[in-house]
């Protein structure tokens, strides 16, 4: 009986005996990887292939080079020579390029704290109000993140315009002196750290808060009752049980938040570019920023851009690994 359901089963999805595909299922499986394999090799291996390869030469597009992808010739291999020039030349580009990477790293520092621990007890309290307006708040809260960032940054331009900016405004309504400008002034600067940095952290802090909130209450609601419950019946107050019970049980979400949140903030382009630019001063120039300004805005450095490409990835992927490393755990629920 046994052995006819089995033969029966093995028929319906077109198997042999020992789960070994047909000749037909093969091509079709063979056919539909194809163009997948093709659109891998287009959009993601090339290109990885392109830029490593790229970082060592002084390349750049209008200059007539070698037969192979216009490298050589007038674009000659330089070998490790774009990297050395980053981190030891003189070269206006690898100045500001050596400033941009301690600013990348103190908006990360910056950001990645305050858009992740602001947004865990948000959703603790999102997670006990009343189920009619729940679904309410959590539209409201990630509304940020499905608008468009140029919208976003149109909306902050005003909020941030000085003199007649809505946080200027505030400022003179409660009898404070707004700064000179919140995004354009060099010589402000607040426990080292420029105004214009702490400008672009708070929008980009507002932009990501809604989505690490969304992560924390699906985690929240994962969260089995019963240890709510002990930890209740055993005394625990509120804060208790959130320090006690709910954070360690969070930590694979923590962790998660964590990640993508700093591999955010050191990709992030958009804000910084509609908003300051890299200015005043170079005070809020990013690793990114450099990169397209070296590929696109001078043009006569691509080699340089994609060297600098490298290097975030590298600094991507070691951060990726040590998060891991620290806040990983060794149990489930």
């Amino acid at each position: 009986m046994l052995a006819s359901v089995k033969n029966l089963f093995l028929q319906a999805i077109g198997t042999h005996e020992g789960g070994r595909l047909t000749a037909h299922q093969r091509r079709f499986a063979v056919l539909g990887l194809i163009p997948i394999l093709i659109w891998v090799f287009v959009f993601v291996l090339f290109p990885i292939f392109w830029v490593v390869l790229m970082s060592l030469f002084s390349y750049t597009p209008i200059r007539e080079g070698g037969w192979f992808l216009g490298l050589g010739g007038n674009n000659p291999f330089v070998g490790l020579g774009n990297y050395i020039e980053l981190f030891t030349g003189m070269t206006k580009s690898a100045r500001i390029f050596r400033q941009s990477i301690g600013n990348t790293f103190l908006f990360s520092l910056l950001a990645v704290p305050l858009s992740v621990f602001t947004a865990l007890p948000m959703a603790v309290v999102l997670e006990s109000v009343h189920q009619r307006v729940k679904s309410f708040f959590r539209f409201v809260y990630f509304l940020p993140v499905i608008t468009g960032s140029v919208a976003v940054t149109i909306i902050w331009q005003y909020v941030y315009a000085p003199n007649w900016g809505l946080l200027s405004q505030l400022f003179k309504f409660l009898g404070l002196t707004p700064p000179r400008s919140w995004l354009s002034d060099p010589t402000q600067v607040y426990f080292g750290i420029p105004l214009a940095m702490i400008a672009v952290t708070i929008v980009y802090v507002w932009v990501t808060f809604g989505y690490n909130t969304l992560l924390f209450i699906a985690a929240l609601q994962g969260v089995p009752t019963i240890f709510r419950e002990a930890a209740r019946i055993d005394g625990a107050n509120a804060w208790q049980e959130f320090w006690l019970i709910i954070m360690p049980l969070l930590r694979r979400t923590i962790l998660l938040a964590s990640v993508l949140t700093v591999i955010s903030t050191l990709q992030q382009f958009v804000l910084f570019q509609l908003l300051t630019r890299g200015g005043p001063a170079y005070q809020t120039q990013t690793i990114l920023l450099s990169v397209y300004q070296n590929a696109f805005v001078y043009a006569e450095n691509m080699g340089m851009a994609a060297a600098m490409s490298i290097f975030l990835f590298l600094i991507l992927f070691v951060l990726t690994v040590i998060q891991f490393r620290l806040l990983r755990t060794e149990w489930e629920y």
